[in-house]
Parts: C-alpha cells; sequence; structure tokens
C-alpha cells in the first residue's frame, strides 16, 4: 500500500479516536488563544527557545520551541530522596473521600454555577518525596518548598544544578502526593480547590512533622524562607496556601493555575472558588508580602466540564491574575506559552531553572532561624 496512504489512513484513525474521546467527555477541544487579543494583558514577546529573565518582573510570551533547559542533565552533586507514605487513616484533617459513581457534571438547575456532586468516605494511600540537598547538615533548619501532585522527579536535579550553581538556597522541597481522584467530590478536588486554609495547616501539622521524623530534615520558620508550588489545582492551592497562611509562605510557583470556579462543597465565603482571586479578593485585600509566578499555555483548558458559568476558562482566569497582580503592585512574572498545553511538560522543562531562580530572588535567612 502507498506510504502516504497509510499515513493518512492512520491520521484519520487518530482523529476519529480524538473525537470520539472528545464525544465521552464532553470536553470541547480547547481554541488557541492569542496572547495579543483585546482585552489580554500587555506583554514581552521574547524570542522563540528563550525564557524570562530571572531578574525581571512583569508579562512575557514564550515561542513556540520549547528545548529542555541544561539543568535536567548538568553534572553536579546530587541530593537525596527520602520517601514514606501516608495513610488517610491517620489523618485528622483529610480522612478521605471520592465521588458517588454517575453524580459529576449534575448542574444545579437553581444555580448553574454549582455542581450537584455526592461524595462517599474512601480511604487513600499518599507517597510523601523528600529531596534533601547535598550537603545538608542534621538539625539545621532549611529553606523549604513545598509542591503540589508530588513526587515530582523533575525537579530533583534542577534543584540540584540550581543549588550547585548558587542560584537558589540549599532548599528542602517537600513534593506531596494527593489523596486521589479529580474534581468536584474527589479527594483531589477538596485538598486543592478549597479555597481556605485547610490544606497549608495539613501540610504543618501532619506532613511536615513526618518528613522530619522519617528524613530527619528540618525546615526554616521563616515564611520568606517558604514556598509552594504546583500544576493545575495544585496551581490554585499553591496560592491558597500562601494567601491564606502568609505567615507561613511568601513565594507562590504555579502552571496552567485552577484559577476558576471549581470548589466543592459550595460555600458562601468564596461563592466562586479561585476565580474569587483575581475577581475580589488580590483587588480588594490589604496587599500580602507574596511573591508570585504563573504561566498558562495557548491551548490550556477551556470549559472542561458542563458548568457554562463563564468561569471556567483556564487563560482567561490566568489573565486575569497578571493583571490584578500588577495593579496591586504585586512582585510576579507572567508566562504565556505559546504551542503549549496543560501543564505543558515541555514548558515546565525549558522554563523551571529560570523561574525558580526568579522564585528566589531577594531571599536572606534570618540570622539564628
Amino acid at each position: 500500500m502507498n506510504v502516504k496512504v497509510i499515513a493518512g489512513f492512520l491520521l484519520f484513525i487518530e482523529l476519529v479516536s480524538s473525537g470520539m474521546a472528545n464525544a465521552q467527555t464532553g470536553r470541547p477541544q480547547p481554541p488557541v488563544r492569542d496572547p495579543h487579543t483585546a482585552g489580554y494583558v500587555k506583554a514581552v514577546e521574547l524570542p522563540d527557545g528563550t525564557v524570562p529573565p530571572a531578574d525581571r518582573n512583569g508579562n512575557f510570551i514564550l515561542g513556540p520551541t520549547h528545548s529542555p533547559a541544561p539543568e535536567l542533565t548538568a553534572n553536579v552533586p546530587r541530593g537525596r530522596v527520602c520517601e514514606f507514605m501516608m495513610r488517610s487513616a491517620d489523618s485528622k484533617i483529610y480522612p478521605g473521600i471520592a465521588q458517588d459513581a454517575g453524580t459529576f457534571n449534575r448542574i444545579d438547575p437553581q444555580h448553574p454555577d454549582r455542581m450537584l456532586v455526592t461524595a462517599h468516605a474512601a480511604p487513600y494511600l499518599r507517597t510523601v518525596a523528600v529531596y534533601i540537598p547535598s550537603g545538608y547538615r542534621a538539625g539545621e533548619a532549611a529553606p523549604l518548598l513545598v509542591g503540589a501532585d508530588g513526587p515530582d522527579s523533575m525537579m530533583f536535579p534542577i534543584l540540584d544544578a540550581l543549588i550547585a550553581e548558587k542560584k537558589i538556597p540549599p532548599l528542602v522541597f517537600v513534593s506531596i502526593g494527593n489523596g486521589g481522584g479529580d474534581a468536584q467530590g474527589s479527594e483531589r478536588g477538596l485538598e486543592y480547590d478549597t479555597m481556605s486554609g485547610r490544606y497549608a495547616e495539613f501540610v504543618q501539622r501532619e506532613v511536615l512533622p513526618q518528613a522530619d521524623a522519617q528524613c530527619g530534615v528540618r525546615v526554616t520558620n521563616d515564611p520568606e524562607g517558604r514556598a509552594t508550588m504546583g500544576g493545575s489545582s495544585g496551581g490554585s492551592v499553591a496560592l491558597a496556601m500562601a494567601w491564606f497562611h502568609p505567615e507561613w509562605y511568601r513565594r507562590v510557583l504555579t502552571y496552567s493555575g485552577t484559577f476558576v470556579n471549581q470548589q466543592w462543597p459550595w460555600n458562601p465565603k468564596s461563592p466562586h472558588g479561585a476565580w474569587e482571586f483575581h475577581e475580589r479578593w488580590i483587588a480588594e485585600a490589604q496587599k500580602k508580602p507574596l511573591r508570585v509566578w504563573l504561566e498558562v499555555g495557548d491551548r490550556d483548558l477551556y470549559d472542561p466540564n458542563a458548568m457554562q458559568d463563564g468561569m471556567h476558562d483556564w487563560v482567561v482566569a490566568n489573565e486575569r491574575m497578571a493583571k490584578v497582580l500588577a495593579a496591586r503592585g504585586y512582585a510576579y512574572q507572567f508566562v504565556f506559552a505559546r504551542n503549549a498545553g496543560h501543564v505543558d511538560r515541555a514548558v515546565r522543562e525549558q522554563t523551571l531553572p529560570e523561574a525558580l531562580t526568579w522564585l528566589w530572588r531577594g531571599y536572606a535567612p534570618l540570622a539564628g532561624n
């Protein structure tokens, strides 16, 4: 058979399969967004293949080529990784839930911005990976980076390289697995999309003591030396941790942050979930001592469920975040990535080293901490 015919047939199968998947999930194909669209933030268009410099704030547009940063393969001293498990039965804060079958995507007819999801108790087992930098001395209080949806092994060589180059402090990275599931009614959704300080309290009271007990690491109490990071809903919880507990965290890094109306159960104090950050909270609250790095892709999520509430466009949500952070004078860097999907791996491999360097700019440990 002709090679072109075979290739065309395979492409047809791929397109049909993709269309069937979209039909089954009900998810519209994300449109490719143009960062120069009216209403989007004014941004610096970078030469293709380059990333924003770590010493500049503001809005930037990445080109379509995303090559891995050299830090992923640098020949430098390696830290070690200690892993342990956490059971739902041992948690006083998150005993575990899961969505009831057949309840997802049911919209409240009286309130189209809410889902009628129900859930039941369900156990979980989560993995926590603790990266300990080369040369760490037992008993010393190290700077802390907390990551969602762990273990995130991509981070380990990057941290090795940046620490060796003295671009970031020799920090402890606590990469925490979620409790399972996704979106409304799931344990992950409850942990990450709930707009409160609850997850930060879980980390403070249940995870960090275990990191000390299991892996022999102490972390600083200086909030300037403590950072959070995550992608998607992990990004929204990374910001929530610092927003509700700035006495614990001051630095935030997010990829494709879910700053949309995803919270469940519904809460009258935050009726639109993480959409509240750019809708009201950042604009109206007293300015907090936070430093925020955020990214979104031109093919990022767009109304991925049945809620047609105008608050489920990830690109618009992140554009609005950049606007309000600029208006309030926050230290922030916003990256709009071309040729990029949701929490795009290639974009992460390209940008993480400079993003982390930007995140830790200005850090000076408190004497005697």
